[in-house]
């Protein structure tokens, strides 16, 4: 059976944020996963991980200016400093957290704007990150998103997103493979993972349900059935749960019920 990690920017949002690593324990998650930790002292965090049992299996860098539509700096030309200042602010709340993932978010090219310069500031800014991260023992991730959730984001396909990290070639950078935006995207995602999990390019697994980003188990999904080509491929990673519960977060767990038999 797979580990699974909470998200705790999607699930319990019944509870506080701060709450929510409890919630996610009494329900059996061994550890977390969350979008941006930066509004909190790193202590705290550390705190809640510690009294609750639980490890941080991943979290993203700092994305610019989230509220005003940016989704990452790590290709926008003349904003190095800023991308490269925010990821060595990851890296001590990776440390502090003993979290050994960080998500590097692209950004969003504009209508109009060279893609292949942006392509290239982002393989700069990854090549940097990996080499500033190697000696912590913490692996960069990149993410293809889709296109729906996203318009307009640098990677949003697989087979580019390997091509990136094969190229860069920097053994702690990897793929985040993200199902839900993988099927939306390009579908296959059974073949999927049975042909990228053991180039041990992927760094991370999360899942939903789709359309809708709901539970696992609801729409277009055979997770049970996923879940098994998982195990199958021998990865010992961990999944993540980033997905909005339809309802109460813990009464929509019958699917985790389920894989842990």
């Amino acid at each position: 059976m797979p580990r699974f990690a909470a998200n705790l920017s999607m699930m319990y949002p019944e509870h506080a944020f701060l709450d929510r690593f409890a919630a996610a324990a009494a329900d059996g998650f061994t550890a977390v996963e969350f979008l941006f930790p930066y509004e909190y002292p790193a202590e705290q965090l550390r705190g809640r991980l510690d009294a609750c049992g639980l490890e941080q299996a991943l979290f993203n860098a700092p994305p610019g200016d989230f509220a005003a539509g940016e989704r990452g700096t790590a290709s926008l030309p003349g904003r190095e400093t800023e991308f490269r200042d925010g990821f060595v602010r990851a890296l001590g709340y990776a440390e502090a957290l003993n979290c050994p993932r960080v998500h590097v978010m692209a950004g969003v090219v504009p209508t109009g704007a060279a893609r292949e310069e942006r392509l290239a500031v982002y393989r700069d800014n990854l090549t940097w990150a990996a080499e500033k991260a190697a000696g912590r023992g913490v692996d960069v991730l990149i993410e293809p998103i889709n296109q729906r959730d996203m318009p307009g984001y640098l990677l949003s396909r697989q087979d580019e997103a390997h091509r990136i990290v094969g190229g860069i070639g920097e053994p702690n950078l990897k793929v985040q493979l993200d199902l839900y935006h993988c099927q939306i995207t390009e579908g296959d995602v059974t073949v999927r993972l049975r042909s990228d999990i053991p180039t041990g390019r992927v760094g991370h697994l999360q899942i939903a349900g789709v359309p809708d980003r709901h539970e696992p188990d609801s729409g277009e999904l055979a997770i049970d059935y996923l879940l098994a080509v998982i195990d199958e491929t021998g990865y010992d990673g961990w999944v993540g749960c980033e997905y909005r519960p339809a309802a109460g977060t813990s009464a929509g767990l019958g699917w985790l019920r389920r894989a842990r038999g």
